[in-house]
């Protein structure tokens, strides 16, 4: 369906339904590149909503490498599984469930990507931190300021170096029955880094 490396696939090539999160195209495309995926890799998709982040990660790290994506609203693991089903991914594996709990049986990462998590980003961060390979880098996605700050504040106490926090704002074009106008999506703060 997507034949091309690089990654972006456009929003509206997704599956979507109103009460499931994605992770906005552009967006997406910092995190991704944030995550410095390689062949063969082993993923993590915390929240993963529509599977947005899933199929573009599928895309870099190609047939050798996994992906484990969890979720635990059961319409966002249906969905996540109808867009693995449409681009012909097949090296994902849904789970459905709290991330807390389930992040334990999880294999060693050397990628994670942190989304929607219902306020739990902190205490997830710190169950990553140690399902994370030495040198594996984290990736969390937040709008909230309360979450930027419990991240960081975690961050400081853990094993992590090269810590960066970039907020990327997106305006997207819509046309009027006058011309074309600019709409301002919701800033979007990410946070990378690599475990030490």
């Amino acid at each position: 369906m997507w034949k091309h490396r690089t990654f972006g696939i456009p929003d509206e090539l997704f599956e979507r339904i109103e009460e499931v999160p994605i992770t906005k195209e552009e967006i997406r495309v910092v995190q991704i590149s944030k995550g410095r995926l390689s062949e063969s890799q082993t993923v993590y998709d915390i929240g993963c909503g529509s599977g947005s982040v899933s199929v573009e990660a599928a895309y870099q790290i190609g047939l050798s490498g996994k992906i484990f994506a969890v979720d635990f609203d059961p319409k966002a693991v249906e969905l996540t599984k109808k867009n693995l089903d449409k681009f012909g991914v097949s090296n994902v594996t849904v789970i459905l469930g709290n991330a807390l709990e389930k992040i334990s049986e999880l294999p060693l990462a050397d990628t994670i990507f942190i989304g929607g998590t219902s306020g739990e980003t902190s205490e997830i961060l710190k169950l990553c931190e140690g399902k994370l390979k030495q040198g594996g880098r984290i990736v969390i996605g937040t709008i909230l300021i309360e979450t930027l700050y419990s991240v960081l504040s975690v961050m400081e106490k853990l094993k992590f170096s090269s810590v960066d926090i970039t907020q990327v704002t997106i305006s997207k074009s819509r046309k009027t029955s006058t011309g074309t106008m600019m709409l301002a999506r919701n800033p979007v703060t990410i946070i990378s880094a690599t475990k030490i």
